[in-house]
């Protein structure tokens, strides 16, 4: 069954207004107007590991362009697999370029996230990184902002943590107030580079912990004693 297909035969309409709160898609909100099937996303994985290896790249782009979320999460799941089990560098270029000319239609939290640093992460582990540098700093939406850290996640699996921290410094630069979902992903990739090395994430933060915005603080100490957060904080 092609993917299109395969994620539309599994709609649930009882889970839609679930996912919708859940995805924030009301009026102001950062999901607003999109739309859902009602697929949780075990089932769309499920879905894509019977799928992704006979989808093209006419599929790719007719589900990424989709108005259903679903539909865009199971595009980038197939095109991370295809990714992730091509040797031909070249094929492996056209994945990302694909990737980042539609980046209009990765437009969520978990779409970034279950994608970038799998896909464009790993990709540049032997590369120049100023792309990063340039969504995280220009990214024309929240969620190119939000690709330029997370996908740093791929380099501290990799016990490399100058760029998240370079990029963290970036986001510190940003008018105020910093977008909720920025805060809360520069914090996180803070806290995961802070695992390899928790001395380094303290000497950054020390200069900058009382001009940083709450929530990234919050999340970047999350694991630390009770007694040094509040300290922190």
């Amino acid at each position: 069954m092609k993917l299109y297909d395969a994620i539309l035969s599994k709609q649930d309409l009882t889970q839609v207004a679930g996912l919708s709160r859940f995805f924030k898609t009301g009026k102001g909100q950062y999901g607003e107007g999109d739309l859902f099937l009602g697929i949780k996303v075990p089932v769309t994985r499920e879905v894509v590991k019977h799928c992704w290896k006979t989808t093209t790249f006419e599929e790719l782009e007719t589900c990424i362009s989709s108005e259903y979320h679903e539909m865009r999460l199971a595009a980038l799941l197939c095109l991370v697999q295809l990714f992730r089990h091509t040797k031909d560098e070249a094929l492996k270029q056209r994945y990302v370029d694909f990737y980042l000319s539609h980046s209009q239609y990765i437009n969520n939290w978990d779409l970034v996230d279950l994608s970038c640093y799998e896909l464009l992460g790993n990709w540049l582990i032997d590369k120049d990184r100023t792309l990063l540098y340039d969504l995280a700093c220009n990214g024309k939406t929240i969620w190119e902002q939000r690709i330029g850290i997370v996908s740093t996640m791929q380099f501290i699996r990799h016990g490399q943590t100058d760029d998240t921290y370079a990029i963290a410094d970036i986001m510190l630069e940003k008018p105020a107030p910093l977008h909720d979902l920025l805060q809360k992903a520069t914090g996180w990739l803070l806290r995961e580079a802070g695992k390899r090395d928790e001395q380094r994430l303290k000497d950054w933060l020390r200069p900058r912990c009382q001009s940083m915005p709450r929530t990234m603080l919050r999340y970047a100490i999350e694991k630390f004693p009770m007694e040094e957060r509040a300290n922190y904080m």
